[in-house]
């Protein structure tokens, strides 16, 4: 073969192996697809619950953010289970749970029935949102790290879209129906997914912690861009595994087998000073997404649109329509600019907007509930504020927050520290789901709005001097450097774990 078709042939290689990757990262991203779909779908089945079930305002309050509160349960376990039988069966358990959860609630004989199916489906949630950035991180490069870490996020908002489409379509269907099949339909999906694992590998990261070498490296090589990148990336993981680099055995035996033993010691009673600023960045960056409310204009776009002044539900459902493209087409933005761009610059940027949007919000909320007339102007408005800050928030703090968590923990904490991770992010979503009525009514909807722009404020700062920038670092040999400083005493020497060949 000459030389040009051997090139070609190499390019074709190169882009057929980056083609495999996206391939994989957007099949482990689709579980969040069911947990966008939730979100987006709940927004309107609200309306039709409360009025077929006569729930009250708190009812619906519970309701919404039980499913994030029981995603407590599915986040802080699935870093376990992942360790234990991988990240790929993880993903298959995440949409089984989450099939059993949309039965019951399409279901839903009772309001005590819709509560249980809401619950059981939190738990798929949690497993959906600990396990997609996790996956994607360890089987991309450094150079594509940001982009397909990325995918779960567009993942949720293309599930918030579909969910925002099916309250549009399934309105005119009778009540005691409507709402059902908004709920129900998520099975089919959760379905697709548990059968479409098959097509994917296993986390190379995962395999050597098992010590299968062998296998591992054939799935580098798929997902590498040569064979010279693969081979270093696989000297990497083997180095933070504690596996010699010199060892060329397919199979060794691992006396550590990296289920998870010790690893909430190491990460919450005697942490390094690298990793205990590493767990100030995740919970710091994981409150913040939600504390400047991002799901009380996701899930409760309607009732804010209301008080804006569009009362009747084809408006309020076809704007709600609008705030899913809009945040589906900008996270776009953020998958192009987090590997040029960084993820310090992608993320200030995006919570200056975010504030300012979260600010004109308020003034015009606030004009329309003190003005004794209707205010076309301030219609118009408010939904050019919710689609802006949609978009700032999708832009940046949406998809780089579990870009960002995902690849600072090291090797040995990575699942169990993105466990804790998601645990807070749901901690958090719950509580908004579960207070915003309450605080609108306190304080005003507009001045709810002021309330998140202030803390957007305090969200800034932290993110200023609390997140270093991570864009291009590998993640097994520097990412822990990234966040020490100088004086930090140095760990222990950490002894190698002991292989010995397996034979085979």
């Amino acid at each position: 073969m000459t030389e040009s078709g051997l090139g070609m042939e190499q390019h074709k290689a190169k882009e057929g192996k980056n083609k495999y990757a996206f391939a994989c990262s957007f099949i482990a991203s689709f579980i969040s697809v069911l947990m966008g779909y939730d979100t987006g779908v709940m927004s309107g089945a609200m309306i039709f619950i409360q009025e077929d079930l006569k729930a009250t305002d708190t009812q619906i309050q519970v309701l919404a953010g039980v499913l994030n509160a029981c995603a407590l349960v599915g986040s802080l376990t699935a870093g376990r289970i992942s360790d234990f039988i991988g990240r790929r069966y993880t993903i298959v358990v995440g949409a089984a749970v989450f099939f059993l959860g949309s039965l019951l609630m399409g279901l839903g004989l009772n309001f005590a029935m819709l509560i249980a199916g809401r619950c059981i489906a939190g738990v798929g949630v949690g497993y959906a949102l600990m396990i997609a950035p996790v996956y994607s991180a360890e089987i991309s490069t450094p150079s594509s790290r940001g982009c397909l870490s990325s995918l779960p996020e567009i993942c949720i908002s293309i599930g918030i879209l579909f969910g925002y489409l099916a309250n549009y379509f399934f309105r005119k269907l009778p009540l005691i129906y409507g709402w059902r099949a908004m709920l129900g339909v998520a099975m089919v999906p959760s379905v697709a997914l548990a059968l479409s694992v098959i097509l994917m590998p296993e986390s190379p990261r995962w395999l050597v912690m098992q010590g299968r070498i062998k296998d591992a490296r054939g799935v580098l090589l798929r997902v590498s861009n040569s064979m010279e990148e693969a081979e270093r990336r696989l000297w990497d993981i083997k180095a933070a595994v504690g596996i010699d680099k010199g060892c060329t055995d397919d199979v060794v035996h691992v006396t550590s087998k990296h289920h998870g033993e010790g690893v909430w010691k190491d990460l919450l009673l005697r942490p390094t000073p690298p990793v205990r600023r590493i767990l100030t960045a995740t919970v710091g960056i994981h409150i913040f997404q939600h504390a400047t409310g991002i799901e009380a204009v996701l899930l409760y776009s309607p009732r804010i649109l209301k008080k804006a002044g569009l009362m009747t539900k084809n408006q309020q459902f076809l704007a709600t329509i609008g705030i899913g493209v809009f945040k589906t087409v900008f996270i776009l933005v953020a998958i192009l600019l987090v590997d040029k761009a960084g993820r310090r610059k992608v993320l200030l940027s995006s919570l200056t907007g975010m504030i300012l949007s979260l600010v004109g919000l308020g003034v015009v909320l606030t004009l329309v509930e003190h003005s004794p007339h209707r205010l076309i102007w301030a219609q118009i408005m408010a939904v050019v504020f919710v689609l802006s800050f949609v978009s700032s928030f999708s832009s940046g703090i949406g998809p780089v927050t579990w870009v960002y968590c995902s690849e600072i923990f090291p090797l040995r904490l990575r699942a169990q520290g993105a466990s804790l991770g998601v645990a807070i992010n749901r901690l958090m979503n719950s509580a908004m789901s579960m207070s915003f009525i309450s605080l609108y009514k306190a304080i005003t909807i507009g001045g709810a709005f002021f309330l998140f722009a202030g803390i957007g404020v305090v969200a800034w700062v932290f993110y200023f001097c609390c997140l270093p920038e991570t864009k291009g670092r590998a993640l097994e040999e520097e990412m822990e450097e990234v966040f020490t400083k100088r004086g930090d005493k140095k760990p222990p020497e950490q002894h190698a774990v002991e292989v010995e060949k397996v034979e085979i």
